[in-house]
């Protein structure tokens, strides 16, 4: 059971017009608060479908600023309208909305306060269409920064992610990058706070129409996280002082 939560869900968004409807539609509103949509400068219509939808909380950056910008975004707008549970959730329609329910029931039974949504654990990442050269990535940087960070994640890389107010206010991640690899600092930080993680079994799709990154960008993304790894690695040894692990509250 679900009492005296504040649930909102974050729409991080770039081009997603095509998608947000059908994103929208499946979010399970009988639990659900708010919905924030942050766009990062479409070229397309998105934030009129979000306007047709009824989003009452539009953010939208002027210029392109990156995926890890529009996180932060989203998550101050949704920290400032007192949420008690903020869950990511992509406006590709790239992970199912049915999963928010298991989600929020995890946090807010104080089981963990945070959940990842995997494509790794059972075989949703292959069902739904996952390309070889991703999954093989995907495993190989798992286990390096398992054993780096002393964890068993089944994988750091989903994008489907839910959190306590606490936990997101207790981290730097306003010190973190613009870029994609925002998405491993902030489970670093998180970890360095002591946080436990939960994972449960995501189904995911790869269409036209899925945000996705080239193998270009995968590969400067590959090497970030084993940048990142590493740093944390040799801060928890005490022989590196980084900026993304202070300890400072941030609200």
């Amino acid at each position: 059971m679900i009492k005296n939560k504040k649930i909102i869900i974050v729409l991080p968004a770039y081009n997603a017009a095509h998608t947000l409807r059908k994103t929208y539609n499946e979010v399970p509103f009988d639990i659900v608060d708010d919905v924030v949509l942050v766009d990062d400068n479409s070229y397309d219509n998105t934030i009129e479908v979000a306007v047709e939808l009824g989003i009452k909380h539009i953010v939208k950056h002027d210029i392109n600023k990156g995926y890890g910008a529009n996180q932060k975004s989203c998550y101050e707008k949704a920290l400032a309208l007192g949420a008690d549970i903020v869950i990511m959730l992509h406006p590709d329609y790239q992970y199912t909305p049915k999963l928010i329910h298991s989600m929020s029931y995890l946090i807010a039974n104080d089981a963990y306060p945070v959940v990842i949504g995997s494509r790794i654990l059972g075989n949703g990442a292959f069902k739904g269409g996952m390309p070889l050269y991703k999954y093989i990535a995907n495993r190989f940087l798992t286990l390096f920064q398992n054993i780096l960070i002393g964890q068993k994640l089944s994988e750091y890389h989903s994008g489907y992610r839910a959190f306590s107010s606490d936990a997101l206010e207790a981290i730097n991640y306003t010190q973190n990058s613009d870029d994609f690899i925002f998405d491993n600092q902030i489970l670093c930080q998180l970890f360095n706070k002591g946080y436990e993680i939960a994972e449960i079994t995501c189904p995911t799709k790869y269409t036209p129409e899925s945000s996705s990154i080239n193998f270009k960008r995968s590969m400067t993304y590959g090497s970030g996280v084993i940048k990142t790894s590493i740093q944390y690695f040799l801060h928890q040894k005490k022989i590196l002082k980084c900026n993304l692990f202070k300890t400072e509250k941030q609200y």
